[in-house]
This record gives C-alpha cells, sequence and structure tokens, in this order.
C-alpha cells in the first residue's frame, strides 16, 4: 500500500512536468519528474526513519509528497531556464545542452574569440547580453565559465590563454550585474579538444568557451 501511495506521488509531478523537445517536438518527461522520483524516495526513508511506529505509515506518505515537491522543484526551476536559454540563443550557434540538473552552454569560436585573441568579438556581445537576460531572471544558478584553445602553440601559452577567455566572459557578465560570487572561471587550454586539432574547422571548433549552470544549494 505504501509503496503504491508513493508511486502516485511520482506519477501525479510526472504527468505534470513533460516537456516537448523543440527539435523532434515529442512529448517527454522533464527532469524535473526526475528529481521529484529521488524526492519521494527520499522523504520516503527519512519519514520512516523519523517516526514512531504507530505514526510511520502517515509519515512516509508526507515525508514522500514533501521530498517529491522539493526534488521536484529543482528539476522544474532548471527546466524552465533551458527553456528561456533555447528561446533566447537560438540561431546564435550556441549549443544548449543538459544533463541532471546541470545546463551546459558550448559557444564556438566562430563567434566568441579569435585565434590567438582574448578580446570578445563583436558579433558575441549580443549573445552573452542574451545570457545576461536569462541569468537575470534565474539568479539561483552558479556559472562555471571553461575556455578552451585549439593546439597552435605551446601548452603554457594556450593554457594562459583559455584562462584570458573565461576570464573576459566572467567579467563581462559580471560587469552586466550578474553577481560575483555566482560567476567561477577556469583554463583548460587545449586538453579537452571537441575535434581534431588537424583542419581549420576543427581548430575552431576547439578555440570555444562553455558554461555549466548548476542550481545553487
Amino acid at each position: 500500500m505504501l509503496r503504491l501511495a508513493i508511486v502516485v506521488v511520482v506519477l501525479l509531478f510526472t504527468y505534470g512536468c513533460t516537456s516537448t523537445d523543440p527539435y523532434t517536438g515529442e512529448q517527454k518527461a522533464s527532469n524535473t519528474a526526475a528529481g521529484a522520483g529521488i524526492g519521494a524516495v527520499t522523504g520516503a526513508v527519512i519519514g520512516a526513519a523519523t517516526s514512531s511506529k504507530k505514526d510511520r505509515e502517515k509519515a512516509i506518505l508526507t515525508g514522500a509528497a514533501a521530498g517529491a515537491a522539493v526534488g521536484g522543484g529543482i528539476g522544474y526551476y532548471m527546466d524552465r531556464q533551458e527553456a528561456k536559454l533555447r528561446e533566447e540563443l537560438q540561431g546564435t550557434g550556441v549549443q544548449v545542452r543538459r544533463e541532471g540538473n546541470t545546463i551546459n552552454l558550448v559557444m564556438p569560436g566562430n563567434i566568441t574569440f579569435d585565434s590567438s585573441s582574448y578580446n570578445i568579438r563583436s558579433q558575441f556581445y549580443p549573445v552573452l547580453n542574451s545570457l545576461v537576460k536569462v541569468l537575470a531572471e534565474f539568479n539561483k544558478t552558479s556559472i562555471v565559465i571553461s575556455g578552451h584553445t585549439d593546439s597552435t602553440g605551446s601548452m603554457e601559452l594556450n593554457q594562459t590563454l583559455s584562462e584570458q577567455r573565461a576570464d573576459s566572459v566572467g567579467n563581462y557578465l559580471i560587469q552586466k550585474q550578474v553577481a560575483r560570487g555566482r560567476v567561477h572561471t577556469v583554463g583548460y587550454g587545449f586538453r579537452y579538444p571537441l575535434a581534431s586539432n588537424n583542419s581549420v574547422e576543427g581548430r575552431q571548433q576547439n578555440r570555444r568557451v562553455e558554461l555549466k549552470l548548476e542550481p545553487l544549494e
């Protein structure tokens, strides 16, 4: 009976937390549902562990419902942020990828920086301004900015350049009133290529900036 009740709680969240894939048009369960499921199980366990035998059934059900609400709430928040990012960044060349409650933005070299430069290209500013708009609306996420280069030049040069590129983006976001405490920057040089550095196209893909958005706990 208790198991059935917990399943019902999760199914209710799942039913209310479907989304439409913007590319296929298919309905799918969002990450809100996954968060609700995890939260429900966690809440049920806590309810069982902290209640007397007499009140255990009620405590498990209450814990499951509360856990589902909390877990689903984080997923719902990130679902909305993802949808807004896709809307604002559509057609810019920025890739929006979702992994659980983490949103990854991949900003390719053809819109970010020229080769061997950490000065933001003029066509990159509208993209960043669209990003700032979303970050202002969804201010309960941390932002990790990572800079990446191609393999042209020495390891030391590229490590410094990747850090400078990440800092350039981070400083611009801060100038646009994104809270400094939310912004973290790191450079990886050419350690994590997306494509082969043996072609012009591959090097351009590797010359990029990535942003990782995660909920603030």
